[in-house]
This record gives structure tokens, C-alpha cells and sequence, in this order.
């Protein structure tokens, strides 16, 4: 399809300055669609493991309350985690192109909104390593099962002379809003006795404004490259 754009001499000598100019909306959807796998991918990594391993009870050096897991230990049940996150994302790009990528990313993408009110009466009220591990298992999933189709659905929306610079803007400015903002977020709304019931309810938060985004996103399943020109 690019090579046809080549020959046609249409491609883009500023792709920069054309995506924001005839693609606007899809760079819109495309990031506020890309947020919640953001939000949760920090989540279930970075700030898992920094709540997970902070101590138990409160001292001077202890400002917030973890579940108090040393580093070694906390390390181990999430890298049974990573596990689950790597086979279900695969498995996410099947159901994309076998159903959909928007019925495979709207279900997944609620299911991050209801897991986000899990996390006080199950991440922070864990009894043991067993109850810590399934809630990885839990979270990693579904960040494959959101993460797996993103390859495909981003480059979809845009057409084919802007393709690279649309998916790219959109994928890099969504971890902004996501990942880049999300561990200052999450840190100011830990709460110093170990609650982290708001912690959650900004990952469900963020998965809300996912799933508008998805609405508004065409189906592209089934759909050549060069409909996206079209559409474009």
C-alpha cells in the first residue's frame, strides 16, 4: 500500500504538519484510546511493587503502609504475573481479528474498570501470597488482553501517508497521559495508612475515558489498508 502512495507521489514531505491537519480526529481517539493500557500496564508493574514491598507498619521512615514483601518475594509472584500478560496478549490479537477490535477492546477495557475497584478490598486487604498473585494474574491479563490489539487498531486509523507519524504521535502522547503522569498520581493518592481504594478508582477513571474513545472508533477488522486512505 505505501509503495502505491510512492508512485503516486502523494506521500506526505511533512507528515507532521498533515496528520494534525487531516487527522485530528483519529489522533484524539487513537490516544484517549491507548490511556487505560497505559495506566494499568504502571499499575500492575511499577506500583504494584512499590506498595507490595513497603513495610507493614508505620515508623518514621515509613511514611505510606504497604503490605510489607521483601523485594526478592514481591519480584517472584509478579514475574508469575508477566507470564499470564505475555501469553494473553497473542491471544488478544486473535480475538481482534477473529471478532473485532473494538468487541475485543470495549469488554476488555470495562473489565480494567471494574478491576480498578478492586484494588482496596483485594490488593491492599491480601492475606498472603496466594491472594497477591491471582490479583497479578488478574491485572497482567487483562493488560494483554488490551495491549495485544493496540498494534493493529492504532496504524488502522490513519491513512497510509500518515500512517507511521498518526500511530506514533498518538501511542507516544497517551503514555504521556498515562504512564508519565500516572506514578505521581498514584503516589499522591496512596494514603498514608495503606489505603489505596482512589489509587484504583483513577486506573477505572482512566478506563471510562478508554471506553468513550473506543465508541467512537470505526471498526477496521476485515478493512484493507487502502480503506483507510479512503476514510482518510
Amino acid at each position: 500500500v505505501f509503495r502505491g502512495v510512492q508512485e503516486s507521489g502523494s506521500v506526505a514531505k511533512v507528515p507532521l504538519g498533515r496528520v494534525f491537519r487531516t487527522s485530528w480526529k483519529a489522533l484524539i481517539i487513537g490516544t484517549f484510546g491507548m490511556v487505560a493500557t497505559y495506566v494499568l500496564f504502571y499499575f500492575m508493574t511499577t506500583f504494584t511493587l512499590s506498595y507490595g514491598t513497603t513495610a507493614a507498619e508505620a515508623g518514621p521512615l515509613v511514611p505510606k503502609v504497604g503490605l510489607g514483601y521483601s523485594r526478592g518475594e514481591f519480584l517472584t509472584l509478579l514475574m508469575i504475573g508477566v507470564v499470564f500478560f505475555g501469553i494473553f496478549t497473542p491471544v488478544a490479537g486473535w480475538l481482534a481479528d477473529k471478532y473485532g477490535r473494538r468487541r475485543t477492546l470495549i469488554p476488555t477495557t470495562i473489565g480494567i474498570a471494574l478491576f480498578g475497584l478492586t484494588f482496596q478490598f483485594w490488593f491492599a486487604a491480601s492475606t498472603g501470597p496466594i491472594t497477591v498473585v491471582t490479583f497479578l494474574i488478574v491485572g497482567l491479563s487483562l493488560m494483554g488482553l488490551t495491549f495485544g490489539p493496540m498494534g493493529a487498531l492504532l496504524p488502522e486509523l490513519f491513512p497510509t501517508n500518515v500512517r507511521y507519524t498518526g500511530s506514533a504521535i498518538a501511542y507516544n502522547v497517551a503514555s504521556i497521559l498515562g504512564a508519565s503522569l500516572a506514578p505521581t498520581i498514584a503516589l499522591a493518592l496512596w494514603q498514608p495508612d495503606g489505603t489505596i481504594v482512589w489509587v484504583g478508582l483513577y486506573l477505572t477513571l482512566a478506563a471510562v475515558v478508554t471506553v468513550v474513545a473506543l465508541f467512537f472508533v470505526r471498526e477496521t477488522k476485515g478493512a484493507g489498508l487502502d480503506e483507510a486512505d479512503a476514510a482518510g
